[in-house]
């Protein structure tokens, strides 16, 4: 794909930072609240929506279906800098130092150490030793990546993807897929068990704000910047649309902020209500 996903999601990002800052000071919430505010909308999109809907229309064969998804890595790995407290010359390198690291990392084990530890231990694979060992892989990958300072939805994903590469990856995705499916649902009813509907009615207009904001934004600078990218106007606004929602990553942005103290408490069902709607 070259340079277009960089570009593309390079506009969106700084697009819809200024527009998620500049609702946060029409709200009058604190400097910190709009930072935060503007790093959701920078990393709105839902990986785990955006990808079940492609798989189940049948479009992750299209070209823009490809081009939503590898800027959806690029914004987990912009969701680090958002995390962090500061963004001095030193903390900047020391984040991409991480993030080349964790990369290289992911292409050694990925070429090398787990097709071979696959092929050598295909006899002793049963379909629940296979199971037990994927999602051991995943969480260590998820462990570890939580440990050198990403989320750990990234880890998971990077080892995912090296699992995705091997020749085994049809067996695996058959014993995974039901354990996926309970993962995502629970996480979802976890999500709406955190919302206080008090808030989501003394908090209505933000709420809707923010939803209509997302979407235009999206729809607009989103089609922008992937024209930008050399992209047709077709490809653009479906690449755009398909990424116009509120995911899981800015849940960890707003968790992270209401743990740390530094934003009000009715951020998090704030953020949940207008990715539910």
């Amino acid at each position: 794909l070259g340079t277009a996903p960089f570009i593309a999601v390079l506009g969106i990002v700084v697009s819809m930072f200024t527009i998620g800052y500049t609702a946060g000071w029409l709200f009058g919430w604190t400097s910190m609240e709009r930072i935060f505010l503007a790093s959701v909308f920078s990393v709105c999109s839902s990986s785990t929506i955006v990808y079940k809907t492609f798989n189940e229309l049948k479009l992750k064969q299209q070209r823009f279906a490809s081009l939503v998804l590898l800027s959806i890595v690029i914004m987990v790995m912009l969701s680090a800098i958002a995390g962090g407290d500061s963004l001095s010359s030193m903390e900047l390198i020391k984040i991409t130092t991480k993030i080349a690291f964790f990369i290289i990392l992911w292409f050694v084990v990925g070429i090398y150490l787990v097709p071979i530890f696959l092929r050598k231990t295909r006899k002793l694979m049963t379909n629940e030793i296979l199971l037990v060992v994927s999602l051991a892989m995943c969480f260590f990958m998820a462990i570890f990546s939580a440990q050198v300072g990403f989320s750990s939805a990234f880890g998971a994903f990077v080892m995912g993807s090296i699992l995705a590469e091997t020749v085994d990856v049809h067996k695996i995705i058959k014993v995974v897929e039901p354990i996926k499916d309970l993962f995502g649902a629970v996480f979802f009813v976890s999500v709406g068990m955190l919302v206080d509907v008090k808030i989501l009615i003394d908090y209505a207009l933000p709420i809707l704000s923010i939803v209509a904001l997302v979407i235009v934004g999206q729809a607009i600078f989103g089609t922008f910047s992937f024209m930008l990218s050399g992209n047709s106007l077709k490809t653009s606004m479906q690449s755009s649309f398909s990424i116009a929602q509120i995911g899981e990553f800015p849940f960890i942005i707003a968790s992270l902020g209401v743990s740390l103290g530094v934003i009000g408490n009715f951020m998090y069902p704030v953020i949940v209500a207008a990715s539910a709607i």
